[in-house]
């Protein structure tokens, strides 16, 4: 077993996740600990079914919202309670057992050796992922990229990532925005903005199907309605933050 990182946890948000959640629970404590899972008010079984693991488990930890707010609200919740404790970086990863698990070591590894660093996962597709979902991704990553002048950012979309605790708590606090589907695109904009440079690394991403327990939440109306208002006010930001990020660029 782990022996405990003082510094780094995994943060999983989790929402009416089916049952792959318990195997993505498994698998990320077989690489780390400690593992947190926040309950965003999840109406399923998962809830006691988390409960009953964490009861056998010092590594595993549950925190249950009492209502659904949102991933981001979810992380936020779980980052409030992680800097009380003295943790510093968490990884997020999705409760849907998409994200790559065994990847997680590399990623904190990547994380220890820049700590200022936000090491952000670029999904590595294979034949289950929906090419609508793949194409409009792009359009994305190109807007975060223009509103980041170009910083790098190898994927907005893709929650497999480490942030460290603090800038990305500050940024979160300092507006009232980032709480649900807009969370992984607009941590990327707003920490790169707040100085915290990005580190690519590839990681492998599977969607499932129904009939593999797959569950999805993604809703193609509701969700990219959000996905554009959130880059129309990140554009008002970067007009007015492009003298700075131009002044950063240069000197770097």
């Amino acid at each position: 077993m782990n022996p405990p990182s003082p510094t780094h946890i995994v943060l999983i948000p989790s929402y009416n996740p089916g049952e792959k959640v318990y195997r993505t629970v498994r698998e990320a404590r077989e690489q780390w600990n400690p593992v947190w899972v926040v309950v965003d008010g999840s109406t399923d079984e998962t809830p006691g079914g988390l409960a009953a693991m964490a009861a056998d488990d010092a590594g595993l930890r549950i925190i249950v919202l009492p209502r659904n707010s949102g991933k981001g609200a979810a992380v936020l919740r779980g980052l409030e309670i992680a800097a009380a404790e003295g943790y510093t970086h968490a990884l997020t990863m999705d409760s849907d057992g998409q994200h790559p698990a065994h990847l997680i070591p590399e990623f904190m590894a990547a994380s220890l050796s820049a700590p200022a660093a936000m090491v952000v996962g670029v999904p590595v597709f294979d034949a289950s992922a929906p090419s609508l979902r793949v194409q409009g991704r792009k359009i994305s990553n190109w807007w975060a990229n223009l509103e980041t002048l170009w910083s790098g950012i190898g994927d907005s979309l893709y929650g497999f990532r480490v942030y460290p605790i603090a800038p990305l708590r500050q940024v979160m606090k300092s507006q009232r925005w980032m709480r649900r589907f807009d969370f992984d695109p607009e941590a990327a904009v707003r920490m790169c903005w707040a100085g915290a440079s990005p580190v690519n690394l590839p990681a492998p991403v599977r969607y499932f199907r129904p009939e593999e327990g797959g569950v999805s939440h993604f809703r193609y109306l509701r969700d990219n309605t959000l996905l554009t208002w959130m880059h129309i006010r990140l554009f008002c930001g970067f007009l007015l933050r492009l003298p700075r990020l131009v002044l950063r660029r240069i000197d770097a």
